[in-house]
């Protein structure tokens, strides 16, 4: 099958698409802490959904993970903990920076160190990306990508402003510049890790295809390994935190147990782990540092089947930002690197889309509107400039 860069930035705007809408259904689940329904989710998002779709699409799956070199799989599961890592980080980025000065710079650095480390470790860089008008043509892509992103954060700085002295102090209660830089940074070499364990995984997928996959579906059995390390981690933090806040007897009982969470200040300290992309007090679990909280028994019941069945849907619907995301990728020529700006612009124009459409921006302002505008246009041009990129790279 020859590569088509049209239909790869179609297939990575549906992985965006997913990836920006994911958060949606747990919307609905009530009566959960952030850690509980994350973890539920994520069961489905790291291992249900991966080993499914990877059983039904691929050939001889358990054959061919075992099959493959030990290195490789050690280090894709390992930079998919790494990962997890940087959601872990993205978390106090927001802490320390706010939401949308946090969100440009964590995402900016994931884009940029996520696309371009890669051709640099394999030596391709100077050759097959500055040396080529093809590849000269998509770092121009990946340049607009980031200014897009960087319009995006400075319309969200402008929306924080047009906030209330109360919605702000909750935001940005602890705003660090300079500490706030250095998590940011970390967070955001720590996300681009995906990319290099799938990269990492290249083996993998040289092996499924030996075994008779067809090549749309060849990076289904890496994510299977990525997704492990992505779930080691995670799981980690929800538990932890399923400990410290008294909140793992939600995964088996519909009783409600009220939290007083007691705090100097009135104000609780929050924290996030690879979290959404939108409304701060969902991104942010409760953590109350050193003192326990005390609990009641309520008399409201958590609706457990509803709470499951949205989790599952939300787990589900974020697995599939990567199962389109490992499509597109195949399609994108020997400049397959330039997926992961394709991925990153997506993200941001659907969930910025979605927040247009749950009016999160109604009263942000007109500053905030137009940057966001320009920089949704940014971001669409962005891949389309990428797109055009790994078509003249193609043998005409």
């Amino acid at each position: 099958m020859h590569p088509n860069p049209a239909l790869g930035v179609f297939l990575h705007w549906l992985g965006g698409l997913a990836s920006g809408s994911f958060y949606v259904p747990y919307r609905g689940v009530k009566k959960w802490a952030w850690e509980t329904y994350w973890l539920a989710g994520g069961i489905f998002s790291w291992i249900i959904a991966p080993w499914v779709l990877g059983l039904l699409m691929t050939r001889d799956l358990p054959a061919v993970l075992s099959e493959a070199p030990a290195s490789t799989v050690f280090w894709s599961f390992f930079f998919g903990l790494l990962w997890g890592v940087g959601g872990l980080t993205f978390g106090l980025t927001m802490r320390y920076l706010g939401l949308s000065l946090g969100m440009a710079v964590v995402l900016g650095l994931c884009a940029a160190f996520g696309t371009l480390t890669p051709p640099i470790f394999r030596g391709e860089f100077m050759t097959q990306v500055l040396g080529t008008t093809s590849g000269r043509v998509i770092l121009v892509g990946i340049a607009v990508c980031l200014l897009g992103i960087g319009a995006a954060g400075l319309a969200g700085i402008y929306k924080e402003r047009a906030m209330s002295a109360e919605q702000q102090k909750a935001v940005i209660k602890e705003f660090d510049l300079k500490k706030g830089m250095a998590v940011a940074t970390l967070s955001g070499v720590m996300s681009a890790c995906f990319a290099y364990g799938l990269a990492a995984g290249d083996p993998i997928k040289a092996l499924t295809l030996r075994h008779g996959t067809p090549v749309l579906w060849q990076g289904l059995p890496v994510l299977v390994v990525v997704l492990i390390g992505g779930f080691t981690t995670n799981s980690i933090w929800c538990l932890v935190l399923n400990i410290r806040n008294k909140t793992g007897y939600q995964y088996f009982s519909s009783r409600v147990r009220e939290v007083d969470a007691r705090v100097e200040n009135e104000t609780v300290i929050e924290t996030a782990f690879d979290a959404p992309s939108r409304e701060v007090a969902e991104q942010m679990p409760v953590m109350v540092e050193n003192l326990p909280p005390i609990t009641r028994d309520s008399a409201e019941q958590a609706p457990m089947l509803a709470n499951y069945l949205f989790c599952a849907l939300a787990g589900t619907t974020w697995y599939f930002q990567f199962f389109f995301y490992t499509m597109g990728e195949t399609q994108m020529g020997r400049y397959k690197f330039s997926s992961w700006t394709l991925h990153m612009a997506s993200i941001i124009i659907f969930s910025s889309l979605w927040g247009i459409g749950l009016k999160e921006w109604k009263g942000a302002g007109v500053k905030a509107g137009r940057l966001l505008a320009l920089a949704l246009v940014l971001l669409v041009g962005s891949t389309v400039i990428v797109g055009y990129g790994n078509y003249l790279g193609l043998p005409h």
